[in-house]
């Protein structure tokens, strides 16, 4: 499967998340401050993963649902795992470049582990 990195989006490739190599998710890029800033705010869900990148903290004040995030370092490798009821703030991780946001218990049914190599790729649609 030929795949590349996110920087550029075509009509006939779709943002995948890749969990040590196999897909598991659609993903969404959060691609402007603002759009990091409202990150889920006002949704009743999320269909895959929105990505915040840059990103070392999140909060979840005004959410309607629980979510998972997962904090990955400037290689992919997952830092943290948490799940983040409504109206509460994660600590900083000191080395994270990235926060992947889903569903809350989405990380748990994906497999998603401390350690685990997530990238998000354009991959054929």
């Amino acid at each position: 499967m030929s795949s590349r990195s996110v920087s550029t989006c075509e009509a006939s490739v779709t943002p995948r998340l890749l969990r040590n190599g196999n897909i598991v998710a659609s993903a969404e890029l959060a691609a402007t401050r603002a759009a990091r800033r409202r990150g889920l705010l006002g949704r009743t869900g999320v269909d895959g993963v929105l990505v915040l990148e840059p990103c070392r903290q999140v909060h979840s004040f005004g959410m309607q649902f629980p979510i998972d995030v997962m904090f990955c370092d400037r290689h992919d490798r997952v830092l943290r795992v948490q799940t983040l009821k409504p109206g509460r703030v994660t600590r900083p991780v000191i080395r994270a470049r990235r926060v992947l946001e889903a569903d809350g218990g989405a990380a748990a049914r994906w497999g998603i582990a401390v350690g685990d190599l997530l990238e998000v790729l354009e991959v054929p649609a």
